[in-house]
């Protein structure tokens, strides 16, 4: 194996662990939002620094591939694409740590009724199953899952337009909430975008395999 195979693939092992920790924090901020469980919300918080240190790692061994072996075509759209990649997923774990604080800071337990008319538990599981897509597109070199997570990405703009309505008329009906209801917007806010950074991943998997740019494209607009 050329000394450039095995950097590769070490780093696309990194890639690979860093991704899979970004899944587990969302799984996990998942269930303590859901069942408010406080303690696991915590441990979200707590492992968001391990998100950044892989990708401050993964960044630097780019670089340094990039300087010592001056990789061209689909080596060089891989590495960039890497760069990209792994930035979005440090955006993601920040997210999933945002939703876990505020399951620390809200007192109480969760709002069953509420929660299932926003529909916050599938939409949570939706944005879980496209990023797990993501990783399997990556892996596979399997562009065709691009379409389906930008699909799924318009489901999660609905249900955060959809969400805007029912804490609007949860809010007419229970104005001494309203501060609880626009937390829970913000935090909602925070869910659709992981969607957009999904999307956002698939064009980068897209560029590095078929060398083809999906930003703003009629693919990306349905």
């Amino acid at each position: 194996m050329k000394h450039t195979e095995k950097e590769m693939l070490e780093l696309r092992e990194e890639v690979s662990q860093m991704w899979k920790l970004v899944i587990s924090q969302l799984e996990k901020a998942q269930k303590a939002l859901i069942e408010h469980d406080v303690e696991l919300a915590r441990e979200v918080s707590s492992r968001e620094k391990r998100v950044d240190v892989f990708e401050l790692k993964i960044d630097s061994d780019s670089e340094n591939y990039i300087a010592l072996y001056s990789p061209v075509a689909v080596d060089l759209r891989l590495i960039l694409s890497i760069m990209k990649i792994t930035n979005t997923l440090e955006r993601i774990g920040d997210f999933a740590a945002g939703i876990a604080r505020f399951v620390i800071d809200e007192e109480g337990t969760t709002d069953k009724e509420l929660f299932e008319d926003l529909g916050i538990e599938t939409a949570f599981s939706q944005l879980i199953a496209m990023l797990s897509d993501c990783y399997v597109a990556l892996e596979s070199e399997n562009t065709k899952l691009a379409g389906k997570v930008i699909g799924e990405d318009n489901k999660i703009d609905a249900f955060y337009h959809n969400a805007v309505e029912v804490l609007t008329r949860y809010t007419q009906k229970n104005p001494e909430n309203a501060a609880y209801y626009l937390r829970l917007i913000i935090l909602i806010r925070k869910m659709e975008r992981i969607g957009d950074h999904c999307s956002n991943i698939v064009e980068e998997i897209s560029f590095y395999v078929d060398a083809k740019v999906l930003k703003h494209s009629k693919l990306n607009k349905e």
